[in-house]
């Protein structure tokens, strides 16, 4: 078992091959340790390489509405009445602190989705 760091995307491709070929290794294998090892060096390559942004808030809620089948009326007790749910779904006005809150608790939106846009 050679293993070397993944510092490329040759590396990377090389590594997903191997993985592969090791998938139905036994767990306390010779090839079980080395699919542990080539899964953490991966898991840390696509880390570092591969990020994700978050999503804008305001899109984060428009997806959440989608989902749930919800109107912009539906989020007037959240944010604070008809003009604040439009100044804010234009992006005309940033989400308050306890409109977060509310966000988050009634419609279960994850904190960071919303925290991009923080007034």
């Amino acid at each position: 078992m050679k293993i070397t760091p993944i510092r490329n995307e040759s590396d990377y491709t090389q590594a997903l091959a191997r993985i592969e070929q090791l998938m139905d290794a036994a767990p306390d294998s010779p090839e079980g340790e080395e699919l542990d090892v080539l899964a953490t060096l991966v898991d840390a390559y696509e880390s570092k390489s591969f990020t994700i942004d978050a999503p804008d808030p305001i899109e984060a809620i428009r997806f959440r509405m989608e989902q749930m089948g919800l109107t912009r009326r539906d989020l007037e007790p959240l944010l604070g009445g008809r003009s604040r749910v439009s100044e804010v779904m234009s992006g005309k006005r940033s989400l308050s602190i306890q409109q977060i809150r509310n966000l988050h608790d009634r419609l279960q939106i994850p904190y960071d989705n919303l925290m991009g846009d923080v007034a």
